[in-house]
């Protein structure tokens, strides 16, 4: 397996959930922010220009939730998908949530903070979205209480997506009632959390070295 990735994008779920399945796999950095991702050669990967990308076997695979629910798939051992139909659906259903209702307020704001041509970006909107995804963030709250995991008693695939989600929220200065922030901080503990972080980093910097050589 090989995922292309950068350092703060959401291939860190990809990652992360790699990490968590024991996965073999080799990490290719992609520099987005000096253009990269605009190649020949990764457009014949993901035309849309955009990481993560998953490859096994000679199939290609972009979108994080899908490349995580994948991951989750190819390793059942790894418990990130139940193998209850119901619980299995439960954690769909956050994992869906996590990309249609979480997320997207946040991509909203990073869009038109930086991500957009600079004639495309409406400032107005951010309170809008900053708001949005409070009252999301209040639904994971009510659903969580004082449990560990949003699915049962186990860490899930949903627990990937919803703290990536929350820990971007934080990274844009979004305020996070205290249980979220002690959740958030929780799942980003988790070695393989930690391992799939140091594996970008180590990727950024080998890249960095090789160009400053070069």
């Amino acid at each position: 397996m090989r995922l292309y990735g950068c350092h703060n994008t959401r291939s860190l779920r990809a990652a992360w959930a790699l990490e968590e399945a024991g996965a073999p796999y080799e990490y290719a950095f992609v520099n987005l922010f000096k253009g990269e991702g605009r190649r020949p050669e990764f457009l014949a990967l993901n035309p849309g220009g955009k990481l993560p990308v998953l490859v096994d076997e000679g199939f290609a695979l972009t979108e994080s939730g899908a490349i995580v629910a994948y991951v989750a798939d190819r390793f059942p051992a790894s418990g990130l998908l139940p193998a209850d139909a119901r619980r299995r659906a439960e954690c769909l259903r956050w994992m869906f949530f996590a990309i249609g209702e979480l997320e997207q307020p946040l991509w909203t704001i990073a869009k038109h903070r930086f991500a957009l041509p600079a004639e495309r970006r409406v400032p107005a909107i951010e309170p809008t979205a900053a708001w949005e995804f409070g009252v999301a963030a209040g639904l994971v709250a009510d659903a969580l209480g004082a449990r560990a995991f949003l699915v049962g008693d186990a860490f899930t695939a949903a627990d990937i997506l919803v703290a990536h989600c929350l820990s971007w929220g934080a990274s844009l200065k979004l305020p996070l009632a205290p249980a979220l922030e002690s959740y958030r901080v929780a799942q980003l503990a988790r070695p393989a959390a930690r391992r799939a972080v140091e594996r970008e980093k180590a990727a950024a910097e080998a890249a960095k070295r090789m160009e400053a050589g070069s």
